[in-house]
Formats: structure tokens, C-alpha cells, sequence
């Protein structure tokens, strides 16, 4: 694993920046080309749109709704490879493990969070205000939430 490029020595003390930013940025690209080549015109209008909206750093939600076999994680994998070959930071999170296994870099949206298990009206994320995870969060570009709506419907 190659070592990352830092812009600031003070990521160096953030175990989480470190591995956001120790991807391979060379195979990544590579990826990048092939996943952004076989796109669908459907996928590529979505793509474009997250892009144009990163790049501008407008901050706006999108929910991207499709049944299971319609390749949404197939976007979300050209779209972390395009940012992350640059050396963005992406968070990839889905409500369940399984999603997790094809998503580079996933974890749970509960660890990734910290949101409690059982959600209700009045739950918070448990981000400390200066501490690594908020850092990282300030630091990211795009954060990629698989199936969020299976969260937001049992809340």
C-alpha cells in the first residue's frame, strides 16, 4: 500500500483520514475508467448530477431509488472510484452488512455514525464536536448511503 499524499501533517493523528486517503489512487483511476465507460445513459444522467453537485459543493440530498438488480451499486462504485482516484474522501454506508461486502471502504451506517439501534423520534447521531469521526465528516465530499430508505421507513 502506497503511502497517502498529505496536504496537512495534522491528518497524520486521525487513524480514519489515514485510511480514507490510503486507497490506491492509480488502480482507482483504472476503475474509474472502466466503471464510468459501461454506464447506462439512465446511470450516467445520475452520475453527471452527484458530480456536478460534488464539484460545486452545493451540499444537496439525492435518493437514487431502484429495485435490487438495477446496478446501484455499480454507480456507487464509479462514483467513489472518480472521487477517491483524486484523493477525495468518500463514505460508503449501508443499513445492512451484506451491501458492505461490494462497497470499498463500507461500514455499517450504525458504526459509521454512531446511531443508536434502536431509533426513535428524538435520536442523535453520537459525533463528538472536534473529535476523528467529525473531522472525517467534514472532510468528505460524498458520503454514499445504500438503502437508506430501509432506515428512514422503520424510524
Amino acid at each position: 500500500m502506497r503511502l497517502p499524499k498529505f496536504d496537512d501533517i495534522s491528518l497524520l493523528g486521525n487513524r480514519l483520514l489515514l485510511e480514507e486517503l490510503s486507497y490506491d489512487r492509480k488502480a482507482l483511476y483504472e476503475e474509474r475508467e472502466i466503471l464510468t465507460m459501461k454506464l447506462t445513459d439512465e446511470q450516467r444522467v445520475i452520475y453527471d448530477t452527484i458530480m456536478d453537485d460534488v464539484i460545486s459543493n452545493s451540499g444537496e440530498l439525492f435518493f437514487v431509488y431502484g429495485y435490487g438488480g438495477m446496478r446501484k451499486t455499480f454507480l456507487w462504485r464509479a462514483l467513489s472510484s472518480t472521487l477517491r482516484c483524486k484523493g477525495d474522501i468518500v463514505i460508503n454506508v449501508a443499513s445492512s452488512g451484506l451491501t458492505l461486502l461490494l462497497l470499498l471502504g463500507g461500514h455499517t451506517t450504525h458504526s459509521r455514525f454512531v446511531i443508536p439501534i434502536l431509533v426513535n423520534e428524538d435520536s442523535t447521531c453520537n459525533i463528538k464536536q472536534g473529535s476523528h469521526l467529525a473531522e472525517l465528516v467534514i472532510k468528505t465530499k460524498l458520503i454514499i448511503w445504500d438503502d437508506a430508505q430501509k432506515l428512514f421507513r422503520s424510524a
